[in-house]
């Protein structure tokens, strides 16, 4: 398939299938957790009654406390622009007083949208060797509530398909050792409770130490309730920081999933999202957009916060439509 018809119109209705085939996971967090990580493998939890972050709490294991707005806010989420495809009339999210409950209902036929395609001669992977992905974010890429997180299901649909891919990063190695027989890649860069700025801070080194082919960005959900206020902003300077560090791979940038207990806060920022893509990729930049918002339910998110193994799965495949067409 050319990398320049997207692969989310290709394979979004084959993976909403599989996704609800899919188990919930047998564990689940419920509540404020944290797990950060360090590039010597050591790994501290932190918690504290309050804390709203991705992970919980910062990589320092500092605790950071937030309360949320009361009064069931509500929001549509948005789906791709700009040379790829747009879902329905997207999701809507509601979060009670202190984000103690929270519903999800969504009208599209599933998660997905895209934007901002490459040059279509543009191609990140080798001709041969694996594929080199980073993923890149907090404890949502970390895989906190199910281990390995989105990454396991990822490197099976890539298996599957018989490309050969592997994972980038520095952080504490985690996940199965084996995936369908063959070794499970452990590396990522996710730390938990990391915000845009200090995900950021990781660019260059070490997250690009070794250089990927393959970027694959979800941040902000820690922005949402330690300081939503110029999220955006952050985002888009991170995403100039890759393109220029990383200028021979394809970045593919998405939205975040729900939040119920930050519901406007997520909206806002997520809406900012595929303009932003857009631009840079009508620039000449090697980026795209990955819906990861549109349709995902809260009964996917283990503790309202992570996803559980079906919204680890439910992610993978979306990532997976968004790079399929560049894999060998």
């Amino acid at each position: 398939m050319s990398p320049s018809t997207s692969p989310l119109l290709v394979r979004r209705g084959a993976f909403g299938a599989f996704a609800r085939a899919i188990p919930l996971a047998g564990l689940l967090f419920v509540g404020p957790l944290a797990c950060s990580s360090d590039p010597d493998g050591s790994s501290a939890g932190s918690g504290g009654s309050g804390t709203a972050t991705s992970g919980g709490a910062p990589a320092s294991g500092s605790v950071a406390s937030t309360t949320s707005g009361a009064g069931g806010a509500t929001g549509t989420g948005t789906g791709g622009s700009g040379g790829g495809a747009t879902t329905g009339s997207g999701a809507t999210t509601s979060a009670g007083e202190g984000g103690a409950t929270s519903s999800t209902s969504a009208t599209s036929g599933g998660s997905g949208g895209g934007g901002g395609a490459p040059d279509p001669g543009f191609q990140p992977c080798p001709a041969t060797g694996p594929c080199k992905v980073l993923p890149l974010g907090d404890s949502i890429t970390f895989g906190l509530g199910f281990d390995g997180g989105y990454r396991v299901e990822l490197f099976r649909l890539a298996l599957q398909d018989d490309h050969e891919i592997t994972f980038t990063g520095t952080q504490q190695k985690n996940g199965p050792a084996m995936v369908d027989g063959v070794t499970f890649p452990r590396n990522h860069e996710g730390i938990s409770g990391q915000t845009i700025q200090q995900i950021a801070g990781r660019v260059p080194s070490p997250a690009l130490n070794e250089m990927p082919h393959i970027v694959l960005l979800h941040a902000g959900t820690n922005d949402m309730v330690q300081g939503a206020n110029g999220a955006d902003t952050r985002l888009a300077a991170l995403l100039d920081e890759l393109i220029a560090e990383a200028p021979d791979a394809l970045i593919v940038v998405s939205n975040i999933i729900p939040l119920p207990l930050a519901a406007n806060a997520v909206n806002t920022f997520n809406a900012t999202i595929p303009a932003m893509v857009e631009e840079r990729a009508a620039a000449g930049a090697h980026i795209v957009f990955a819906d990861q918002f549109t349709g995902f339910p809260t009964s996917e998110l283990g503790d309202m916060v992570h996803p559980n193994q079906a919204g680890y799965a439910r992610m993978a495949g979306v990532w997976y439509e968004a790079i399929e067409g560049y894999l060998r």
